[in-house]
């Protein structure tokens, strides 16, 4: 643990996956501070808890700094037993649960897991379907298929199309197909036959070279594929690309994977089909 480092602890009964992306959030609005962030999911007996506790505490004593506990634990005893701890606590249950409560004139259901269980076969069917259409149609696969696609996202190699596909996939149930736009498709700044029929589903990614050559790199070392010069070439003439056609595009330079899907539901009008 890093002296003058502060720590904040994502602390859940269940996935975690709730209080990591309400935590995340938080935290982004204080991008000057430097701090550790670690998820403890399923912390969901008084033994778990003490050791998290004594984790917390040695957190605090390496950093010389007061730790943060962001949680969603649902049990009243739990949350006790964390009060406990020398670290400013943030507890989503509480701050939310008790007011609606009051509204709804009911108790919560203590549950654990509720909002990421497969309460809704239906749901859950969608998204995995989804997700198949996803890897099956992944770099223009099998283009027969655009027709069944929600989006198809395009763009040079390596310009985010393949995660952002997943994710609109995994988490809104969309069918999501990409195509990468090569070099052999830059003789001219038209759109490629294969793609003009579904022109309306079209959606581009574009990117910085300065990236894009740090993103292949990696994947290529010191080939031309990885070169400025052909991530400049290839950058420009797909930017020309869709603006020619009129394609609705996204810079995906400095956009995680959630930002990238979120923008281009919102710039597209496309509707998630599942909650």
């Amino acid at each position: 643990m890093a002296k003058d480092k502060r720590t904040a602890f994502f602390i859940s009964d269940g996935t975690g996956l709730t209080v990591e992306a309400i935590g995340h959030s938080l935290l982004a609005q204080f991008r000057s501070e430097h701090v550790e962030q670690v998820t403890l999911p399923y912390v969901d007996s008084p033994d778990k808890v003490e050791r998290v506790l004594q984790r917390i505490e040695k957190a605090a004593r390496e950093s010389g700094m007061q730790p943060i506990i962001i949680t969603s634990i649902v049990s009243d005893e739990i949350r006790r037993q964390l009060h406990q701890s020398s670290a400013l606590m943030l507890d989503v249950f509480e701050s939310y649960l008790t007011p609606l409560a009051n509204l709804f004139g009911t108790d919560p259901a203590q549950s654990v897991n509720i909002s990421h269980g497969i309460a809704d076969d239906r749901r859950y069917s969608e998204r995995i379907d989804a997700v198949h259409f996803a890897m099956d149609n992944d770099d223009g696969r099998r283009v027969r298929e655009f027709e069944r696609a929600d989006v198809i996202l395009v763009g040079v190699s390596r310009s985010g199309k393949t995660p952002t596909c997943l994710y609109l996939a995994l988490q809104f149930g969309l069918r999501a197909a990409n195509y990468p736009i090569t070099e052999e498709d830059m003789d001219s700044t038209a759109l490629p036959r294969i793609l003009r029929p579904f022109r309306d589903k079209l959606f581009g990614l574009t990117i910085d070279p300065k990236r894009l050559m740090n993103i292949r790199q990696e994947r290529r070392a010191n080939s031309r594929y990885a070169s400025m010069e052909q991530c400049e070439f290839e950058v420009r003439q797909v930017e020309q690309m869709l603006r020619r056609a009129q394609i609705p595009c996204l810079d995906a330079t400095e956009l995680s994977v959630e930002e990238l899907a979120t923008r281009l539901m919102s710039q597209a009008g496309i509707e998630r089909r599942v909650d």
